[in-house]
């Protein structure tokens, strides 16, 4: 299907013509010829890096200094002590970014426009990565090839082609790899799969989850600092992969979330705080058999933040997924909607309420004196970035696997993808893991439709 040909999602008619003319295809073949992405472990092998002891000094870099990427900056520096770490570049696509970085991190930093040139440095032992979406799998896998430990913010990818892309590279590795979602250093999720592997509420039924914000004046409407300009600025580098290249705009680049060429929106945002800890608690993190999600924008609430055009993504999403074990999951985000679920894991004999720094376990009625209920309050630490950037620092030097590790983070991906194809294009997802493909349709009342994963250039909203 050419570019100029792609359906518009909101045409049900086009809809039906594109999921009738998907084929078989590599998940991210529109990824992988822009980028001239090698295939790690055919001729090209990444290179391993500094070996690094148990007390040797991590050498850190930054690529993407935005918002979420001085976040990082602050906390890391804050504990560079404690971790032995050493802060010695940033790199972003705004001059403006690389100075403050710079200015903040000390006089040893050294300030990168192009994020090779960051990664040529052979002292720099790992990089964090907080880029916008669609600049993570370009920048993971390079950092794969130069042999860079990743610390790369959720969600793992733009789209899911990307997610094996990293998979594979990682796994043909030796890298550290951690997802942003620091929610799974919380150690009540671990607590959780630990009482769950234990058998202690019985064989697992469902699980939901939320993360609702109310934000009258539209949720991601930063303020957009007038310093920014198509001058100062790399426009067309900050693009990348992106489809659709147009003009520099403030409100793409300050308020990237909303638009889906960048972002999947609440998916992309919000989902993965919800998501990752969840599958880590199952204790067995698995690939979705079935993902279903729909979604609205009805409250319009951009309308109250005057000059900002409308978003592109949904206000509300909610998703169902169903795993191999059984196990289906409810979640729901929201951004003009405060009021979420209750957090639950339910199994066949009891349920877990996740609330806070505690877990409280209740016995189903029918199984009340089989089942001991219990309360464990007082678990730490919390939800903490800085609890689970000492987590991939320490993994680091004792070879062990994170807590955002690549195959939860695949996993979690899958879901977040799978949910973007059904709500866009009114589908339920079916997927295989071995093969990786996706599919709609029973087979009996519907025929089994092979749907070519999404990615850049499907539509003109990619």
């Amino acid at each position: 299907m050419q570019k100029n040909q792609s359906p518009k999602v909101s045409d049900p008619n086009s809809r039906r013509n594109f999921i009738k003319q998907t084929t078989t295809a590599a998940a991210a073949v529109a990824a992988i010829n822009i980028f001239k992405t090698p295939v790690y472990g055919q001729n090209q092998a990444p290179s391993l890096g500094r070996v690094i002891g148990a007390n040797s000094r991590i050498v850190v870099g930054f690529i993407g200094v935005g918002g979420q990427g001085m976040s990082h900056v602050r906390s890391q520096k804050e504990d560079a002590a404690a971790n032995n770490v050493e802060l010695v570049a940033a790199c972003d696509v705004w001059q403006n970014r690389i100075d403050s970085a710079k200015t903040y991190i000390g006089a040893n930093c050294q300030g990168f426009n192009d994020y090779r040139k960051l990664l040529e440095r052979k002292d720099i032992d790992a990089v964090t990565i907080a880029t916008v979406d669609h600049w993570h799998t370009k920048c993971s896998l390079d950092a794969i090839q130069a042999g860079k430990h990743i610390y790369v913010e959720k969600p793992m990818t733009r789209y899911l082609g990307e997610a094996f892309q990293i998979h594979d590279a990682v796994k043909n590795s030796k890298i550290v790899f951690q997802v942003g979602s620091q929610g799974c250093s919380d150690a009540k999720w671990h607590k959780a799969a630990e009482l769950i592997k234990a058998g202690k509420i019985g064989q697992l039924v469902m699980a939901q989850g939320s993360y609702p914000r109310n934000n009258p004046k539209g949720e991601w409407n930063y303020n957009i600092d007038p310093n920014a300009k198509a001058e100062n600025l790399n426009w067309q580098n900050w693009l990348g992969p992106v489809s659709k290249k147009i003009p520099f705009n403030p409100d793409h680049y300050f308020r990237w979330r909303k638009y889906y060429p960048y972002c999947g929106g609440l998916l992309g945002d919000l989902f993965p705080h919800r998501l990752h800890p969840y599958m880590l608690a199952s204790g067995n993190p698995e690939y979705p058999t079935r993902v279903v999600s729909i979604a609205t924008k009805r409250v319009h609430s951009d309308k109250n933040t005057p000059g900002t055009p409308e978003r592109d993504v949904p206000e509300h999403v909610e998703l169902l997924a169903e795993f191999p074990s059984g196990l289906t999951l409810v979640m729901i985000s929201s951004t003009v909607c405060e009021s979420g679920l209750i957090e639950q894991i339910n199994g066949h004999k009891g349920t877990l309420y996740m609330s806070g720094n505690r877990v409280e376990l209740k016995p189903e009625r029918q199984f009340a004196e089989e089942v001991e209920p219990e309360t464990i309050p007082g678990i730490k630490p919390g939800e903490s970035v800085a609890v689970h950037e000492k987590n991939w620092f320490d993994c680091i030097r004792d070879g062990k696997s994170p807590n955002g590790n690549i195959d939860l983070a695949t996993k979690v991906q899958t879901v977040i993808s799978l949910g973007e194809m059904s709500e866009r294009l009114g589908v339920a997802c079916k997927f295989d893991p071995k093969t990786r493909k996706i599919t709609t349709g029973d087979g009996k009342v519907m025929p089994v439709t092979e749907l070519k994963p999404i990615s850049y250039g499907w539509t003109d909203l990619s």
